[in-house]
C-alpha cells in the first residue's frame, strides 16, 4: 500500500471513501472534490465524533469536474468509527 493511501487510512477514511485529493483542515480530513460550501459548513458546525468529509471517486459535476454530463453525488460526513452519513447531496432531483 502506498504512502498516500496509508495517510488517508490513518486519517480515519476507509478504502471505499477515498478519492484523488486529500487535505487536512483544522482537525478534519477533506477527501475528494468536496464543495467549498460544505467545507465552510463543517468548520462552522464543528461536529464532534467525525473525522471529516468525503466525496468518493471523481463524480462529474463536482468541483473541478465540471464537464460532460453531470452525475448526482453525495458529500459524506465520516464518523470516527468509519461509518458515514450523507451531509449534502448534489444533482439529485
Amino acid at each position: 500500500m502506498g504512502d498516500l493511501m496509508q495517510l488517508k487510512l490513518k486519517s480515519g477514511l476507509k478504502v471505499g471513501q477515498t478519492s484523488c485529493h486529500t487535505a487536512k483542515i483544522r482537525d478534519y480530513v477533506i477527501e475528494g472534490h468536496v464543495p467549498v460550501r460544505e467545507i465552510e459548513r463543517l468548520l462552522r458546525e464543528r461536529p464532534a465524533g467525525f473525522v471529516g468529509l468525503a466525496v468518493p471517486n471523481m463524480p462529474l459535476g463536482s468541483p473541478g469536474m465540471e464537464y460532460g454530463e453531470k452525475e448526482a453525488y453525495d458529500v459524506l460526513l465520516v464518523r470516527s468509527d468509519g461509518g458515514t452519513e450523507i451531509y449534502a447531496s448534489y444533482g439529485k432531483d
